[in-house]
C-alpha cells in the first residue's frame, strides 16, 4: 500500500518478461489471498467495539486544517463525526459505482467462468461487506448535517457521469484507483493518530488491508484495458478522469457539514477546497494514482496531461512542484 510519499520520477517498475504470465500468476495470488481473508467484519472480534461519544479524528486531520478556526470542543466533536459520517457516505456510494462496473465488465466484456470474472465477483461480495460496516458507523454516529450536493446540477452530472464511466474499461479502472487510493491516505493518516477513536482507526486498518487487493487487481486490469481500448476511452483517462478524481475529493465532505456547527456550509467548503493544507493533502492522495498510471504506460513521463498536472501538483514530467532542481 502506498501513503503517497514517494516521487513520480522513479519511473516504471520492471516486469515480467511476460505480461500475460505475470498477470495470470498475479491474479491466482490474488484469488487465494481473497479466499483465505475471507470474513464478515461485523461479526469479526477485532471489529467488535463501538465509537465511543466525543470527537471522532483530532482536528488536524479534519478538512478544515488550516483555516483557523475558533470552535468550542463540543463544535470540534460535532463537525469530526459528521465528517467522517460524510466520507462514509461518500464511501458507500463510490462501492456502489464499483459493483456496477464490474457487473458491466462480466456482462458484456468479460468470460463469465474465467478468472478475472471470479475475482470481480470476489471483490464485488468484498466492497459490499464494506459498505455495511460503513453503514453501521454511520448509524452509530447519526449524522444530521443536510445533503446539499444531493440536487440540481450535482445530481445529474453524478447519475449521467457514471453511467457514461462505467462503460470505458480503462477509464473505470482508472477511477477505481483514484477512489481507492484517495481513502487509503486518510484512513492511514488517522489510523495512526493516536487521537483517532479506537474503534474508528480499528476500522480504518481492516479496511486498508482489504483495499491493498483491490489496488493490485485495478492495476492489473488498467494494464491490460488500455492496451486495446478505444480512443475514446483513452481520451477520457487523459482528460475526464482527473477532473473527475478531483470532484470526488471536494464532496466527500460536503457542505452541510459545516453548518451542523453554525458555519456558513457553501463558503467555508470553498475555503477548504482552496485551503494550501488540503490542496497538499490532494496532492498527496493522487499522486499515487499518477504513479499507477506511469507504471503501467499509460501516462508517460515529461508528456504528462496539463488536467493530471493541475490534480496532482507535478510538472510534465510527473515530478512534484518545488522539487526540481
Amino acid at each position: 500500500m502506498s501513503d503517497g510519499s514517494t516521487h513520480l520520477q522513479n519511473g516504471p517498475t520492471p516486469t515480467n518478461l511476460d505480461p500475460g504470465r505475470s498477470s495470470a500468476r498475479r491474479l491466482s495470488q490474488l484469488l487465494r489471498v481473497s479466499e483465505k481473508r475471507a470474513k464478515d467484519p461485523l461479526s469479526a472480534p477485532e471489529l467488535s467495539g463501538q465509537l465511543g461519544a466525543g470527537q471522532l479524528i483530532p482536528t488536524e486531520l479534519m478538512s478544515t486544517a488550516g483555516l483557523g478556526l475558533c470552535l468550542s470542543d463540543e463544535q470540534w466533536a460535532t463537525l469530526s463525526r459528521e465528517e467522517v459520517a460524510s466520507i462514509l457516505v461518500a464511501g458507500i456510494r463510490f462501492e456502489a459505482v464499483l459493483t456496477a462496473g464490474f457487473g458491466i465488465e462480466i456482462a458484456n466484456r468479460l468470460d463469465p467462468a474465467g478468472a478475472h470474472a471470479d475475482y470481480a465477483l470476489v471483490e464485488i461480495g468484498e466492497e459490499s461487506r464494506h459498505s455495511r460496516l460503513f453503514a453501521d458507523l454511520i448509524r452509530q454516529i447519526g449524522p444530521r448535517a443536510p445533503q446539499r450536493l444531493d440536487r440540481g446540477v450535482f445530481k445529474l452530472i453524478d447519475r449521467f457521469g457514471t453511467a457514461l464511466i462505467i462503460q470505458l474499461p480503462a477509464t473505470f479502472h482508472a477511477l477505481v484507483l483514484g477512489g481507492e487510493e484517495i481513502p487509503d491516505l486518510l484512513q492511514h493518516l488517522a489510523s495512526e493518530h493516536p487521537g483517532t477513536d479506537p474503534h474508528l482507526a480499528a476500522v480504518n486498518r481492516y479496511h486498508r488491508m482489504e483495499e491493498a487487493r483491490h489496488l493490485s487487481y485495478a492495476r492489473l486490469r488498467l494494464r491490460e484495458t488500455w492496451a486495446t481500448t478505444s480512443r475514446i476511452d483513452r481520451w477520457a483517462l487523459r482528460h475526464l478522469v482527473p477532473v473527475v478524481i478531483g470532484g470526488m475529493w471536494d464532496t466527500l465532505v460536503q457542505p452541510g457539514v459545516y453548518e451542523t456547527v453554525g458555519l456558513p456550509g457553501w463558503r467555508t467548503w470553498n475555503r477548504v477546497r482552496r485551503c494550501p493544507e488540503r490542496e497538499a493533502l490532494r496532492h498527496r492522495a493522487c499522486q499515487a494514482v499518477l504513479r499507477s498510471l506511469i507504471d503501467a504506460e499509460v501516462l508517460v513521463q515529461g508528456r504528462i496531461p496539463r488536467a493530471w498536472r493541475a490534480l496532482c501538483g507535478v510538472d510534465r514530467h510527473g515530478r512534484p512542484d518545488g522539487d526540481h532542481e
